[in-house]
């Protein structure tokens, strides 16, 4: 089961995207959530890098429970959260 005890994040700009990281026992994931995402979870939401990361974070449970459900152990090293998946 995949868990998410670490808060850091940060901003891709390559990806407009908020990385952040999963644990499941000794296996380390990365997950993207997307501007576009995040502008869906958070209407009006700036969309440049600070208000992408507060975006995140005033959602940070909801964007860890869409990442846990897109999770399957051992299937890649990173995954993208985008609109669909909210």
């Amino acid at each position: 089961m995949i868990d998410f005890p670490n808060h850091s994040r940060s901003y891709d700009v390559t990806r407009r995207a908020v990385r952040f990281w999963g644990h499941d026992s000794a296996i380390e994931a990365s997950f993207y959530v997307n501007a576009a995402a995040l502008a869906r979870i958070q209407p009006g939401a700036q969309l440049d890098e600070p208000g992408c990361l507060r975006a995140f974070d005033a959602n940070r449970d909801r964007i860890c429970a869409a990442a846990a459900k897109v999770y399957v152990r051992g299937s890649r090293g990173s995954y993208d959260l985008g609109v669909a998946n909210f």
